[in-house]
């Protein structure tokens, strides 16, 4: 059975029904949350015969001078052929956290053409309260992939075009907490201004979220159509890039087409000293 997927999000029963699929690829994307305490050490576990999709060490542009910068098409392209994707394949991502980083890979995959591909509701969190089985990592035989990336600009925002964005009064929808966002609470990276690109808009990324999950199709409708009543282009802003796709896969998921994601978001913007903050 070769699976194809209609929808950004699926459960972990659909997962768990589909194990099977011939061109299923499960990829695990988690990484630590910014600012997270590391005293809590969990023995790592993960979904059966999942890959792990390492955003922080390979899937970026290594001599990015700001985190988690987007690869090349050629890198990207070739980095997933390397863990066994195919343009037939059928990805499900998912990560420790619930809905935190796997976003981003399915930006990725779809920023260089890939849309066979969908984020696990709730990720190994729901997974293992299902009572499905997991396993400890392990060195696994991948054999290469033949996927071939071609890269879909509309989908990405640099700096230059988000000011020209925040000019113009277009949409700007930032994912960081209101309080990073009003600069009330300080920046978890060290010595940088607190504060927002002007004539932006605060979504923080917890709010499309209930217990680690997306919130249902009908209610993400609800927060989009508050903040962009007039199915405008929407930029979407975090801190790095991350949370920034939690957003992206909510306004998907709600029907929203026309958006883009800030790479650098308010790591470079902020870091920029020419740029306007507001606060």
């Amino acid at each position: 059975m070769m699976l194809k997927v209609t929808t950004p999000l699926v459960s972990v029963e659909w997962l768990q029904e589909n194990l099977e699929a011939e061109n299923l690829i499960i990829l695990d994307a988690t990484i630590p949350k910014v600012g997270a305490t590391k005293d809590v050490i969990k023995e790592k576990q993960q979904i059966k015969n999942a890959v792990f999709f390492d955003l922080k060490n390979v899937f970026l542009d290594a001599e990015g001078e700001y985190p988690n910068t987007i690869p090349s098409e050629n890198h990207f392209e070739k980095e997933a052929q390397k863990i066994g994707i195919n343009n037939d394949s059928c990805i499900v991502v998912y990560d420790d956290l619930g809905v935190y980083s796997s976003p981003r890979v399915w930006w990725l995959f779809k920023a260089f053409g890939f849309t066979n591909i969908t984020v696990l509701n709730g990720g190994l969190p729901a997974w293992e309260a299902a009572g499905y089985s997991v396993e400890l990592p392990a060195k696994k035989e991948v054999v290469e992939g033949g996927f071939t990336a071609k890269f879909q600009k509309e989908l990405l925002r640099v700096t230059e075009q988000v000011l020209e964005a925040s000019n113009n009064k277009d949409l700007i929808v930032d994912a960081r907490s209101e309080g990073r966002f009003y600069a009330t609470e300080p920046e978890p990276r060290a010595d940088m201004r607190g504060g927002h690109i002007p004539n932006s808009k605060s979504l923080p990324h917890g709010k499309l979220q209930s217990d680690g999950k997306m919130k249902s199709t009908e209610e993400l409708q609800q927060l989009f159509s508050e903040i962009n009543p007039k199915n405008e282009h929407m930029t979407f802003s975090c801190g790095s890039g991350i949370t920034a796709c939690v957003l992206a896969l909510g306004a998907e998921t709600s029907g929203y087409t026309k958006y883009s994601v800030y790479d650098g978001s308010w790591t470079e913007w902020a870091s920029r000293l020419e740029l306007p903050v507001e606060k």
